[in-house]
């Protein structure tokens, strides 16, 4: 069984036009990363590790599809992972994680949503240019490694504004997630639902309901995470 490749199919999904062919290695990932985000809604450190598969395959994915850029993406989001490992694991004098579920205090909440605005302002006039050079540098390294590939002729995005919204806000949402800061869940919603609207838009409708379930985990991540942060607060204020 070639499990890497996305020609070896589990199962034939009857939605849209044709139906939807879900590879095997697409069904391990897709699995990986709802377990992931579930686990750390529940502020489980394990979500680490499905994280690290999810991201993996996809990178396999996105290069068997020549999605070189969204590829390259997949690798900040291992080396988040990563990283988001070691933070949560660390652990204070008292043997309890240093790290407690809070909100962004107000100077970084708006330095984080000015960074995003302008983020997204400037991916959306210059995304085409800019996904053109990260997939050059992709195939680049690739070709370095010895792999042959070749550079795919990329064609515009369809949707500029909102692509530029779920890349600029995934990062970011990423990174806030490793500090454990609530903002990232309320960012997750909204990607979510971005992706929801587009993947029906574009006819693909297994990976939209797949994100209205990621929506249903972000939420209650959202809801979770604020009564634990409502929690460590009143602890901080009584002791």
């Amino acid at each position: 069984m070639d499990f890497f490749s996305t020609q070896n199919i589990l199962v034939h999904i009857p939605l849209g036009v044709g139906g939807y062919d879900l590879s095997w290695i697409e069904a391990v990932g897709t699995v990986a990363g709802l377990l992931c985000i579930w686990l750390a809604s529940l502020e489980k450190i394990i979500n680490y590790f499905f994280g690290l598969i999810n991201v993996t395959l996809f990178a396999v994915i996105f290069f068997q599809i020549q999605l070189y850029a969204s590829l390259l993406l997949q690798l900040f989001f291992f080396v988040a992972n990563v990283y988001g490992w070691y933070a949560w694991s660390r652990q204070n004098a008292a043997q309890e994680a240093e790290l407690k579920i809070r909100w962004l205090p107000l100077p970084k909440a708006l330095g984080w949503g000015a960074a995003c605005v302008l983020g997204i302002g400037l991916m959306t006039l210059y995304i085409d240019p800019v996904f053109a050079f990260l997939t050059h540098i992709a195939v680049s390294m690739m070709q370095g490694m010895g792999l042959h590939v070749v550079m795919p002729q990329l064609q515009p995005d369809a949707f500029p504004f909102w692509d530029s919204c779920m890349m600029v806000l995934s990062i970011v949402a990423m990174i806030l997630m490793t500090r454990k800061y609530v903002e990232n869940w309320l960012l997750w919603v909204v990607i979510n639902v971005i992706s929801v609207m587009i993947f029906a838009r574009q006819g693909v409708y297994a990976m939209s309901l797949e994100y209205v379930i990621l929506t249903l985990i972000a939420l209650n991540g959202s809801r979770l995470w604020i009564q634990s942060a409502r929690e460590h607060g009143s602890r901080a204020l009584s002791s």
